[in-house]
């Protein structure tokens, strides 16, 4: 069995945002040399996540407007963790409602998704730099 382990890195300049990382997961898979296994995507970050979804801007704003309205970012003061001295307590929240990470399956050397599908780093609390990392493991 062969094991890939790789870290992409994202610097979002807004404070949320997020970032097609089909592309990159897809090079690591070649990389890698695994045919037939799976891929672990997560995000290393509390305030940031990763997910699969429709590559469609509509989708990702209504995404924004949704976790905002969820978990909205101000008045900061409503959040006890902010107590601490931060001002991302909802970055947190939206983290845990988008997921840290995703498994996908790979099949003849590719990512086996259904239709639309692609993987996403989405970012709660951005304007630093944040890692991904990327796990493969198969034959």
């Amino acid at each position: 069995m062969k094991s890939y382990r790789k870290e992409l890195w994202f610097n979002v300049n807004a404070r949320r945002g997020f970032v097609n990382i089909t592309g990159q997961v897809d090079q690591c898979l070649k990389e890698s040399g695994v045919s037939e296994g799976l891929i672990l995507v997560n995000a290393m970050h509390i305030t940031a996540s990763v997910f699969i979804n429709d590559a469609e801007s509509g989708l990702h704003h209504d995404y924004e407007e949704w976790l905002e309205k969820l978990a909205p970012h101000e008045p900061v003061s409503k959040y006890q963790h902010n107590r601490t001295g931060e001002d991302n307590g909802d970055a947190h929240l939206k983290r845990q409602v988008m997921g840290r990470e995703v498994v996908v399956a790979v099949t003849a050397g590719k990512l086996d998704f259904g239709p639309w599908e692609q993987i996403f780093y989405g970012e709660f609390d951005g304007r630093r730099k944040k890692r991904v990392l990327v796990k493969i493991i198969g034959d």
